[in-house]
């Protein structure tokens, strides 16, 4: 490279990074006025962003947080015009290609999909996995992502795997501030890849805060590297290559980031770069100034080491430019930000302002000949007085109107008005929270079990699920599954008995016990187009990974406005068994924290083979929550093990009856059906519907076609008093108007508020039995017809 080659080179880093400084100080600025809401920005760590920017290529993945905006701007994934109109929340998707508008500035993400949802080729691309705020929570996803590229390395027979991977050549990076790496996530994860051994980068944004806390309060020795040294490798052990680096070092930052890439690209060794010496120009965001917890000391040498700064001597310093020079740079860079600023709130505004001119004109039109005509005026006043509107005050005005004009002539113009202009922009803020491709759950069709002429109920459970799971890895070659004991042992029900040793430890193997970094390994996995199932080993210790569901995973369609998918399979198993942590059912809590993900709920192993075979034909998450006391329960062995399909938000009604509508799933509707064995010796007939999936419930509305018939409803379930159960209820009540055709009041009978206590005794006093059932619904009956069925208590 000749002298003015790298001259040119060094410029134009130096544009980016004062470009990217320009953006954060004029964002806050626009915050302060009123015209954004929130800003958090990059400023102060622009310099090492365009150092790793330098050897990020096509095919790799960042995982990463809200400070990696010159970044994504060195990349060439983000323009001024995109960094005000995500400050604004634009929700344009070509404007504001991050999330339309739907998180605040500085949350980044790549496209991966095509408008029908199919995948784009990764490999011809840089790619950024979907920003969230939650400290340290993308780290996770970055253990995955970097694992994907071991599994391609590995496996050469994966469906499109050229879309995907260039031989397993790609680097997953990350970046993370120092004061989040105190989090357990940020711990959980570096031992995970120092264990895997993928090419992930990590970078730390080290500038001693988080927020106002000092990292004397945050990290032991005020060093998160030197505390992370026994993790470093060495000539006989695995481990983690660790740098160290100043953040305002602009040549060195290149070194470093030149010599990390090429140990985590060649070896698939995870490489950790400890950026130091670090500044927040701004303090943490537009919420409040720095100088309230700095001391003088700290702000002069903050100005004095700014990387900006620093890197402008260091250019005067071997004749890249001149001051003069330097000075004419940052002023047409100031110029080129406020007018991509000014292009940037006109875009964003001027729809609005339209839509605004367009209900004033049918206020003026109706607000004459009504009888509260000086209300409506006022109103429609009020809103023209607004220079720069908001959505939102726009449709308070034409609601507040259409209460003046009832049953008057413009009743209906204004109605018309009112109900297009919502399910236009609620649209906009509301849709793609489940898969709105054509390979959603809905597109794939019920397929029976076929079974032989003479089969018998006489195979354990686990061993359909095991079989099924063979037919699995045969006719998916991208499906992997990992979990605690789910490799070597197939299990602890054994339901993925051989299975490693037939198949590889790849694809299936052993994790050590991390439930969180599962979850990340198969977002990161599915992200990169492959087809993981997670494992976690029973239901009671979802708790420790439903945080990365519900932030991460749940919110990634919705968030990305459909633009990147993750289609992991979370396999586990609970209800019933033992004692406290063994035979947990927070159904109500699962499903209230992860929309955006299915959650299915078989009642025995055929059902849920179903469900997986049904799941690896579409491209959404979902949760399958097998029942732990029915790994050795006899069924039916099916022969199409791999091509039955359990229809998903669809539900089964397994006895027929007249009386009363029994709603239940899981382990606890074989007690159902053997209490209303035991009711129709009394000449009660229940009819029992099976939901199979709490998400979605009920898509076609049986439930209340059997209420239409029963007149009666009971919900039965494992979880609290009020959990799932009263969702349940919702659905059928509201969403299915099911109280009309009700003589009786809808009951529900679930378990205790406290946690299942151990042994046979404890489950009986804890979770509904087949008396709790029988008395119960015979309690209704007597209530209608007391003669009858005279009360028992």
């Amino acid at each position: 490279m000749t002298f003015e080659d790298f001259k040119t080179e060094v410029l134009n880093d130096y544009k980016i990074a004062v470009t990217s400084r320009e953006c954060s100080l004029l964002g806050r600025r626009e915050v302060l006025s009123g015209k954004a809401k929130f800003g958090i920005f990059g400023d102060g760590k622009e310099v090492p962003q365009i150092a790793m920017a330098k050897f990020f290529r096509n095919g790799d993945f960042r995982s990463g947080y809200y400070r990696d905006q010159t970044f994504m701007m060195a990349i060439g994934e983000l323009t001024v015009a995109n960094f005000f109109a995500g400050l604004y929340g634009n929700t344009d998707i070509k404007q504001e290609p991050m999330s339309a508008g739907r998180q605040m500035g500085g949350h980044f993400v790549t496209h991966s999909l095509n408008d029908d949802g199919s995948w784009k080729d990764l490999t011809k691309q840089k790619n950024s996995s979907s920003d969230i705020s939650p400290t340290a929570a993308q780290m996770p996803r970055l253990l995955g992502l970097a694992q994907a590229s071991k599994v391609y390395r590995e496996i050469n027979n994966i469906p499109n795997q050229k879309k995907f991977s260039n031989q397993g050549n790609e680097i997953a990076w990350g970046t993370i501030g120092n004061a989040s790496t105190s989090e357990g996530l940020f711990f959980e994860t570096i031992n995970a890849a120092g264990v895997l051994q993928v090419p992930m980068l990590i970078s730390i944004w080290d500038d001693e805060y988080g927020i106002s806390v000092h990292a004397r309060h945050q990290t032991t020795k005020e060093n998160i590297s030197e505390i992370l040294s026994g993790f470093q490798r060495d000539k006989n052990n695995d481990g983690i290559e660790i740098m160290t680096v100043k953040g305002w070092d602009y040549s060195d930052l290149i070194t470093t980031y030149e010599k990390a890439a090429a140990i985590t690209r060649e070896e698939h060794v995870p490489v950790l770069v400890h950026v130091t010496e670090l500044t927040q120009p701004q303090g943490h965001s537009s919420s409040g100034s720095h100088e309230r917890y700095k001391s003088t000391e700290r702000l002069n040498w903050e100005r004095e080491f700014d990387c900006l700064r620093q890197m402008r001597l260091w250019m005067i310093a071997i004749n890249i430019a001149s001051a003069e020079e330097l000075n004419e740079l940052e002023a047409n860079i100031k110029k080129e930000v406020l007018e991509a600023k000014k292009t940037a709130w006109n875009s964003f505004i001027a729809p609005i302002v339209t839509e605004k001119n367009d209900l004033i004109s049918i206020l003026e039109k109706i607000g004459p000949s009504s009888k509260n005509k000086d209300h409506i005026l006022k109103l429609s006043n009020a809103l023209k007085a607004i220079k720069d509107p908001l959505k939102k005050e726009i449709l308070v005005t034409a609601r507040k109107s259409l209460r003046l004009v009832v049953n008057e002539n413009g009743a209906e113009e204004l109605s018309l008005w009112i109900q297009k202009y919502t399910q236009i922009n609620q649209a906009r803020f509301s849709d793609n929270l489940y898969s709105e491709s054509k390979n959603n759950v809905f597109s794939v069709k019920e397929v029976l079990p076929t079974y032989a002429e003479d089969v018998k109920n006489d195979t354990d459970g686990r061993m359909i699920i095991r079989d099924n799971f063979d037919a699995l890895f045969t006719k998916h070659p991208d499906v992997l599954i990992f979990g605690e004991d789910s490799g070597n042992i197939g299990d602890v029900n054994q339901g993925l008995e051989g299975m490693q040793e037939k198949y590889g430890e790849t694809r299936v193997a052993d994790v050590g016990i991390r439930e969180a970094t599962i979850i990340g390994q198969g977002i990161g996995l599915a992200l990169r187009g492959l087809r993981p199932i997670a494992e976690i080993q029973y239901l009671d210790y979802l708790l420790y990974a439903i945080q990365i569901m519900s932030d991460d995973l749940a919110s990634l369609q919705y968030r990305t406005v459909g633009k990147q998918k993750a289609p992991l399979i979370i396999r586990t198993r609970g209800h019933r068994l033992e004692g406290i942590w063994h035979s947990g059912s927070p159904m109500g809590m699962i499903i209230n924290a992860i929309r955006g993900i299915h959650v299915l709920v078989p009642r025995n192993m055929t059902k849920a083979a179903g469900f997986y075979n049904t799941l690896l034909d579409c491209d959404e998450p979902a949760l399958v929550i097998e029942c732990l006391n029915g790994y050795r329960l006899k069924e039916k062995a099916p022969l199409n093990l791999g091509e039955f399909k359990t229809p998903i938000g669809v539900v089964e009604t397994i006895r027929t009856g007249t009386d009363i509508t029994l709603v239940s799933y899981g382990s606890t509707l074989r007690l159902v059906e053997q209490a209303a064995k035991e009711l129709a010796e009394t000449g009660i007939d229940c009819e029992i519907i099976d939901i199979q999936s709490l998400l979605p419930l009920d898509v076609n509305h049986d439930i209340v076609k059997s209420v239409q018939k029963t007149n009666r409803l009971l919900v039965i379930d494992e979880d609290v008093p009020g959990g799932a159960s009263a969702y349940i209820l919702q659905q059928i009540i509201e969403k299915q108007d099911a109280f009309k055709y009700l003589d009786s009041k809808p009951q529900t009978l679930s378990a205790k508020e406290h946690r299942p206590s151990y042994g046979t005794d404890g489950d009986y006093f804890s979770k509904p039995s087949i008396e709790d059932v029988y008395e119960k619904v015979y309690a209704i009956l007597s209530e209608a017809s007391p003669t009858k069925y005279p009360k028992l208590y």
